[in-house]
């Protein structure tokens, strides 16, 4: 980093944290504290008001903001999620600029957006993004939770079940309390707390239809915290494929969130998924062809 860049970095990053040492300030910009010294001499040269108190450090003149860049809490999350985005998915030289750029941002942003936007960050976790393609049934629901989790309020909508109930239904009207939104192996979920089954319940935005923000209000549980909380895995069915040699490529290189192992073998390789329901793989299966067989339904211990 060259010294105007360092210069500027300093400034947004006093412009965050508030206060900090010369120290800390040394180690955040991998540089000498006689380097920040002179840094801090420059900037207050070049009419920066830097405020250095003996014991805790420099901070900036309260009112003074730079530069003048204004976001709304909407650009702000979409440039914040973005960049934990890259983060998580780029190699180690984006992701530490990714964390660099977010640092940036939120220096910027003025006390009332960047509260805004740390809450509705809150709500949204990336856990596993590979072939993430939200169709727009999905995209509307986005739109429309996020608006429910903003105003605090709940939301109703149908929700189509893998199977038939006893009656043979299989849509069953729902409202809950949504508490966040979790993008896990390419889908979107809502975890909410729902109102019918009395307990925390996971639904995928693709089953939901006529979804819409009700009129009544819910309280967040105090210790709840999205980014800390597991999604249970109840895959406890096993399902073993055989693939013929003229797949077995295209299945090892699969990122199929179902898959548990393969074992190459005579006949082809032995590919063994842990699954909710054997048709959570039936599709992706059967667009192999003729190139599988010997399928075997294993349940495990916990089954």
């Amino acid at each position: 980093m060259n010294k105007t860049d360092r210069l500027l970095a300093i400034v947004l990053e006093l412009q965050r944290k508030g206060v900090s040492r010369a120290e800390d300030l040394a180690a955040a910009f991998e540089t000498s504290v006689r380097t920040i010294y002179r840094d801090m001499q420059a900037l207050s040269e070049a009419g920066v008001p830097i405020i250095g108190e003996a014991g805790r450090g420099y901070s900036l003149m309260a009112g003074y903001f730079l530069p003048p860049v204004s976001f709304s809490v909407e650009e702000a999350v979409a440039l914040l999620v973005g960049a934990d985005f890259v983060e998580q998915q780029f190699d180690e030289s984006y992701g530490s600029k990714a964390l660099s750029a977010k640092g940036k941002i939120e220096a910027i942003l003025p006390d009332a957006i960047s509260r805004e936007a740390a809450r509705t960050r809150t709500t949204i976790r990336l856990i596993d993004t590979t072939e993430a393609r939200s169709g727009e049934r999905e995209k509307e629901g986005l739109r429309t939770i996020r608006r429910a989790i903003l105003e605090g309020r709940k939301v109703r909508f149908k929700y189509s079940k893998r199977k038939p109930d006893a009656d043979g239904k299989r849509q069953s009207l729902r409202e809950a309390a949504p508490y966040g939104l979790v993008l896990v192996h390419g889908s979107w979920i809502l975890l909410a707390h729902c109102d019918l089954r009395q307990e925390l319940r996971h639904f995928r935005l693709s089953r939901m239809i006529e979804l819409a923000v009700t009129e009544e209000r819910y309280q967040l549980p105090p210790d709840f915290r999205l980014e800390e909380y597991k999604v249970p895995d109840d895959r406890n069915i096993r399902v073993r494929v055989l693939a013929k040699p003229a797949v077995s490529d295209f299945v090892q290189e699969s990122t199929n969130f179902f898959m548990e192992s393969t074992e190459e073998t005579k006949d082809g390789l032995l590919v063994t998924f842990r699954v909710r329901d054997p048709e959570d793989i039936l599709q992706w299966v059967l667009g192999w062809g003729q190139a599988s067989s010997c399928w075997s339904r294993i349940r495990s211990e916990s089954g």
